[in-house]
């Protein structure tokens, strides 16, 4: 069985136990992310979980703070499975990470994703998630990732890079897509660079995407793989 939060201690409990412990773990987890990101401005030790690079650049000469950033760069990541016992677990870091809310639907299509859909570990540590999905219309098969994400504290470590070379390997592995589309909130600067370091493009804008938030619009990044076969018949016309 994986370890469970540094928090729980529910290796020994049954397994519907351990999955109320790893549930009351993430609980805590959150509270502790929500304290930190109030202090982000005022207390060195935390400055460094969320910017540690321009961390060292302000304090190389301290030690102290040199060690401590070493020890939260240095991790295992490790992606697993949703299944019907973390499925809780994955609709409460959706609800952390984004502006946006999924219906159950979301939920019962991930448990039949398989590999679309990874929890993602950070020393046995459930810190982020990935979904994806199929998409087809017309003559293209493209793959949508619906959610890829990560706990605030833990960016910047590969997480998130882990999760998107997870999604090229299977696009590669299927070698019948011809590409991978998302859609990111225009204000959304990092994640927009994220993908761009991974040949994604803004390809087009979508108005209105997105309903109680602001700013409601959308661009979607793609990375092409190959011409589909609408564009090449368009083309041969």
């Amino acid at each position: 069985m994986r370890k469970c939060f540094a928090l729980s201690i529910a290796l020994h409990l049954p397994s519907r136990l351990c999955i109320q412990a790893i549930v009351s773990s993430i609980d805590c987890l959150i509270s502790l992310i929500g304290a930190s990101n109030m202090a982000l401005t005022s207390s060195p030790a935390l400055i460094d979980i969320q910017n540690n690079e321009m961390f060292i650049k302000e304090d190389q000469n301290d030690m102290r703070f040199r060690t401590r950033i070493n020890k939260i760069k240095v991790g295992r990541i490790e992606l697993g499975d949703v299944t019907p016992h973390n499925i809780k677990l994955l609709r409460r870091l959706n609800q952390v990470i984004f502006p946006v809310s999924y219906n159950d639907k979301f939920y019962k299509d991930v448990l039949e994703a398989g590999e679309l859909a990874k929890l993602a570990y950070y020393n046995d540590i459930v810190v982020g998630a990935v979904c994806c999905r199929i998409d087809t219309s017309e003559n293209s098969r493209r793959l949508y990732i619906m959610t890829l994400g990560c706990l605030a504290p833990y960016r910047r470590l590969g997480i998130g890079s882990e999760m998107v070379e997870h999604v090229l390997q299977i696009v590669e592995k299927d070698g019948s897509l011809d590409s991978i589309f998302l859609h990111v909130q225009v204000n959304n600067e990092g994640a927009i660079d994220f993908y761009k370091r991974f040949g994604f493009e803004i390809v087009e804008t979508k108005e209105h995407y997105y309903k109680r938030i602001e700013p409601a619009d959308a661009h979607v990044l793609q990375k092409t793989l190959r011409i589909s076969q609408s564009l090449k018949s368009n083309g041969e016309q």
